[in-house]
């Protein structure tokens, strides 16, 4: 028996004949080494013969078997357009043997001018659109070779190319095409193979044939001046490249990176709202998804301040988005948030991976350059020798025609006198010592030739002729020469095809904009509705008032709404939201809807992704979450809780835990605070304790908190703040009274005890609402729960003892009354910490 699995690793026991009832042999085989062959078969089979352009003509099987047989088949461009079934069928049933949706898919993209630079098929009928919208089927669409076309054929039957029998061997197909135009350079390339993948960009031909030129003059040049004549990839759909590094890298080492953004430019209509139009996308952009998917993110507030987003892309405007934006939306704004969540900014990536002598490898420019030189020289010689050889087949026969028609009544004495033609071929030969073909020549020569004009035009050709060969000869004994013609037929493949480039580059490297550097920072009123309104108001547009003053309208609201909540916050700040649940969410304040001073707003719950049975009860504003800055929250109960601020940075989109409340408990103040700080409890009843808030431990996000203050009967927590030097705590009451109290009125107590007299509470002041720091040179604002605002200095409030009732600091009118209070900070205050106390009622 033959050992035929010898080096199969498999034990000599194993290695038996094992018979089948048929009469076969099972050669057992480790199914380690199976598995590899065939995937390695399979590998090269993908690599080679489906994804990936031969570096010479840049064509992958398919599309050099489509145009192969269109040239063979006469589809010209100077001919009339076939039928793309017909096409794809001869395609299929000479040279392609995999299914038709592979031919036709690939035929399409041939001829579509927005994934071609340059299009190599003349195409009648629906090819397909930018938008998606599919190709009609092939029995209805009809197509020819582009004129660009011509040149990757031409020559082919000169003998330029190898040729190898098709699947069947019933005929030969190119194994390349002699390609005058440089495909590869000027289309690119995309194609995902087994374990490897490219993607090469399309390139202005003009800037490739300056470069090939380039390099035939200076084999030596160095890449980086071959970087400075192709400024980068030039995209059929336009576009605008930022930045040049990616580019220098893609060609120095055959992969890099480019960031691409649309075209755009903003107008305006006739009533005064800006709209952005859209004229070029970034390439393989599809457009219909594009504007869909703009539509989602307005639609979920992603992207704030679109109006309405329409495709008006035709035949006679070209490409046309149209996004019109919402009056007050900052276009800059706008753009920053398109670019940042759709594909009108898009990263390239480059991968110059190409077959060379069959195997995959990864280019630089010169060498994409180099190859494509090679290839064009290679078949400018084979087509030199094919035509010397012509050349002189002919001169020789020329030869034996003018030897006979000088002599022509002898030759037709002996073709006379010949038996057969085969007989006065033989005489003729013996006579005048032609050879085989010079005899068949004459003996087929017709009898027009026996004018003495005849003989002339013989002669007149033949010199042509030894004129051509010398040429010939002396091209192939020069290789410089021949280089001088790639460089020549580069050029006037240039200027025949060539056109100015349709992507722009711009120097800048592209940054990733945070979309606050578009926004100005400015101090701004959050104003929150008791049903859940909310919004934001420029501070600016509250007049100065005296105290005592009446105020003025803040807020337009629905029957039985009041405001609620009332502070100030910087449009970069994060305005962190904590509900009744105890779960906290956070915004930036410029992503909060901004209106005039008697506008409703937006309804919280249509901002963040809250609960039906969630309610805000406490609001914070803070500049950045961090591990050394802590929320400090405090419940109408008197519990107190201290966390780290870097606990929330993931609470925007769904919510976190932010404290754990007994049942009947709800939140009354969340403050900001260092650690180490100072803070002051104060009741509604007129209580104040002062603690050192190192006696609250920092705790996770899920606990309850300590006990913070001892509460009186009826009595509840009304404000937290922390102790600032050289400020003064203002707290206001239900009423309209307020006072100014230093800090230092208050000594420092333990947690848990009861604290000191601050507001001597009566019926005329009501209870305390609310409490802030502040100091002299501040403003603060006042609102009323029918929506009445008041904004005064801070020094026109008194500053009073701890047992005193306090002066008027807004007129009211019952039913009405205080509900909120906040600070406007004086410019350039120190403050170690941004504003935004938040007072519940």
């Amino acid at each position: 028996m033959a050992d035929t699995e010898s080096g199969s690793g498999l034990p000599d026991e194993r290695r038996q004949e094992i018979r089948t009832p048929e009469g076969g042999t099972v050669i057992p085989t480790p199914i380690e080494k199976e598995v590899k062959e065939a995937y390695i078969d399979y590998s090269m089979s993908v690599i080679v013969s489906r994804a990936l352009p031969d570096v010479r003509d840049g064509l992958k099987p398919v599309h050099r078997r489509i145009l192969y047989s269109m040239e063979e088949r006469g589809l010209r461009y100077s001919g009339a357009t076939r039928k793309c079934a017909k096409i794809v069928g001869d395609v299929l049933g000479s040279y392609h043997p995999h299914g038709d949706a592979s031919v036709y898919d690939a035929l399409v993209r041939l001829a579509q001018d927005f994934s071609l630079r340059y299009p190599v098929i003349h195409s009648q009928g629906n090819f397909g659109t930018i938008g998606g919208d599919p190709p009609a089927a092939y029995r209805y669409t009809e197509a020819k070779l582009a004129r660009l076309a011509e040149p990757m054929v031409d020559d082919i039957k000169k003998d330029t190319v190898d040729f190898k029998p098709n699947f069947d061997e019933s005929t030969l197909e190119p194994t390349v095409l002699p390609g005058k135009f440089p495909f590869l350079l000027a289309n690119g390339s995309t194609g995902i193979a087994v374990g490897m993948a490219t993607n090469m960009p399309p390139h202005n031909v003009r800037e490739i044939a300056a470069a090939v030129s380039a390099y035939i003059d200076d084999p030596a040049v160095s890449p980086e001046t071959l970087c400075g004549i192709v400024a980068g990839p030039d995209f059929p759909t336009g576009g605008i490249i930022y930045g040049r590094t990616g580019i220098r890298q893609a060609y120095l080492t055959g992969r890099g990176r480019l960031v691409v953004r649309g075209q755009f430019v903003i107008e305006e209509d006739k009533k005064g709202r800006e709209t952005l139009v859209f004229t070029e996308v970034p390439y393989q952009v599809n457009t219909t998804a594009l504007v869909s998917r703009i539509g989602e993110l307005a639609r979920d507030k992603v992207i704030d301040g679109i109006f309405s987003i329409n495709d008006e892309s035709s035949d006679r405007a070209g490409l046309r988005i149209v996004i019109e934006l919402k009056h007050g939306a900052i276009a800059k704004v706008v753009l920053n948030q398109l670019f940042s969540h759709t594909a009108l900014q898009s990263a390239y990536g480059i991968i110059n991976l190409a077959l060379v002598d069959g195997r995959p490898e990864v280019l630089t420019l010169k060498g994409l350059i180099e190859h494509f030189v090679k290839h064009r020289r290679v078949v400018i010689t084979r087509r030199a020798k094919f035509d010397l050889r012509k050349a002189e087949e002919r001169a020789h026969i020329l030869e034996a025609l003018i030897v006979a028609i000088s002599n022509i009544d002898e030759v037709i004495r002996i073709i006379r006198g010949s038996r057969n033609a085969d007989a006065a071929k033989a005489a003729l030969m013996q006579r005048f010592g032609f050879d085989d073909a010079q005899g068949q020549a004459i003996v087929d020569m017709q009898l027009k030739r026996l004018t003495s004009l005849e003989i002339e035009s013989l002669r007149q050709e033949l010199q042509e002729l030894h004129a051509l060969i010398e040429r010939l000869r002396d091209l192939l004994a020069r290789p410089e020469k021949i280089l001088a013609i790639v460089r020549d037929e580069t050029n006037d493949m240039a200027e025949r095809f060539g056109d100015e480039r349709r992507t722009k580059i711009v120097n800048d490297e592209i940054e990733e904009i945070n979309t606050e550097d578009l926004i100005r920072e400015e101090e701004m009123a959050i104003l929150i509705s008791g049903v859940g309104y909310i919004r934001r108001v420029p501070i600016t547009a509250y007049k100065s008032q005296g105290r005592g003053g009446k105020g003025s309208n803040s807020a337009k609201l629905v029957e039985d709404d009041f405001i609620k909540q009332i502070f100030v916050a910087s449009t970069h700040d994060h305005i962190l939201f904590i509900t009744s649940a105890g779960k906290a969410y956070w915004l930036k304040v410029h992503e909060l809807p901004e209106t005039g001073r008697n506008s409703r707003g937006a309804h919280i719950k249509g901002l963040l992704m809250v609960s039906a049975n969630e309610e805000i009860t406490a609001v914070v504003a803070l500049k950045e979450f961090s591990d050394d800055r802590y929320l400090f929250m405090a419940t109408a109960a008197g519990v107190v809780k201290k966390v780290a601020t870097s606990g929330f940075r993931n609470a925007k989109a769904k919510g976190i835990i932010a404290i754990n409340l007994d049942d009947g408990d709800r939140l009354v103040a969340a403050i900001l605070s260092g650690g180490a700080d100072d803070v002051v409890l104060i009741t509604r009843r007129g209580q104040a304790l002062r603690i050192a808030e190192s006696d609250v431990r920092a705790m996770g996000r899920a606990s309850r908190g300590v006990r913070g203050i001892r509460l009186g009967k009826n009595d509840g927590l009304a404000a937290a703040l922390r102790v600032e030097t050289g400020s003064r705590m203002l707290a206001v009451c239900a009423h309209g009274y307020g006072k100014r109290v230093d800090f230092g009125e208050f000594a420092t107590h333990g947690r848990g005890t009861g604290g000191q007299r601050l507001y001597n509470v009566n019926s005329r002041t009501g209870e305390i609402i609310g409490a802030i720091v502040l100091a002299d040179a501040d403003e603060i604002v006042c609102i009323t729960n029918q929506g009445k605002a008041l904004r005064v200095a801070a020094d026109s409030i008194s500053r009073q003892g701890r047992a005193s009732s306090g002066v008027r600091v807004l007129e009211i009118e019952p039913p009405d009354m205080v509900i909120g209070v906040d600070r406007v900070a004086s410019e350039g205050s120190a403050e170690a910490f941004p504003v935004g106390n938040v007072r519940v009622l």
